[in-house]
């Protein structure tokens, strides 16, 4: 089976025995791929590895791996960091929200679907979370992943009447519709949940935002208390659309009191 070599990231890690490791990988040019690192804490006589003593979540490196689509798991027969993410681990905050940012793409986007342009804003939002942007950087992921995967839920209209809504009328968000529901509307969707005008009116901006090799610029200044809600009903859309719940949401949706003292 000829090999195939790749920038990866990964997503997904399972210990497989004591010296190997079952690994999903988003690749930027062969997209989501589940292998198997065989012997990927073993060392050699020498004491080097040809995986660098194993690979750990959210770390980018130099693949070198066979793959068949009509297989379950590929084989990862070299791996080379390139990035460990060293300043992103220094924070449990952007910990919690790195891994939650690679379950989302895990999540939405199917294997063996090469999306380079996603593997760029994963591996931006990534290098993004280890400075100090830590709120907007994830905001802005998760609404550019829903736009590239044509997942972003509908912020202008309300979705059941189609009128336009204004961020200063009163306003819900559907999760089972996927998008905003205007005050005449409201009454008629179980599923609703409330959104202040002025989260909107900050989601839209950030949508508008152009973009400056690859990612938003100029990204506003932005605390919990905005995000949270926020996050809040991305998760929720995203929930609804995979249909199962994320495992990552509870760490991103913690109190900050909590995250704190973790």
């Amino acid at each position: 089976m000829p090999l195939a070599s790749d920038r990866c990231i990964c997503l997904r890690r399972f210990e497989f025995s004591e010296t190997s490791q079952i690994l999903t990988l988003l690749g930027r040019d062969q997209g989501i791929v589940r292998v198997i690192a065989k012997g990927a804490h073993r060392s050699t006589k020498a004491g080097a590895s040809k995986f660098d003593g194993g690979v750990d979540l959210m770390d980018l490196g130099s693949a070198v791996m066979s793959i068949d689509p009509s297989r379950e798991l590929g084989t990862l027969t070299e791996w080379k960091l390139a990035d460990g993410r060293r300043e992103l681990r220094l924070s449990l905050r952007a910990i919690f929200l790195g891994l939650s940012a690679c379950e989302i793409v895990a999540t939405l986007i199917e294997e063996h679907d090469p999306h380079p342009d996603i593997f760029d804003l994963l591996a931006n939002c990534l290098v993004e979370l280890g400075a100090d942007r830590v709120e907007q950087a994830y905001i802005a992921f998760v609404i550019d992943l829903l736009e590239a995967a044509g997942y972003l839920p509908e912020l202008n209209h309300c979705v059941s009447c189609g009128k336009s809504v204004t961020d200063t009328q009163r306003i819900s968000f559907t999760p089972r519709r996927g998008g905003i529901l205007c005050a005449d509307c409201e009454p008629t969707i179980p599923d609703r949940m409330p959104l202040d005008g002025r989260l909107l009116r900050l989601m839209r901006g950030i949508i508008q935002l152009p973009r400056v090799a690859g990612r938003r610029a100029r990204l506003p200044q932005v605390t919990r208390h905005q995000t949270d809600p926020i996050n809040r009903i991305l998760i929720e859309h995203i929930e609804t659309i995979a249909g199962k719940r994320l495992r990552t949401s509870a760490y991103v949706l913690a109190s900050q009191m909590a995250t704190a003292s973790r």
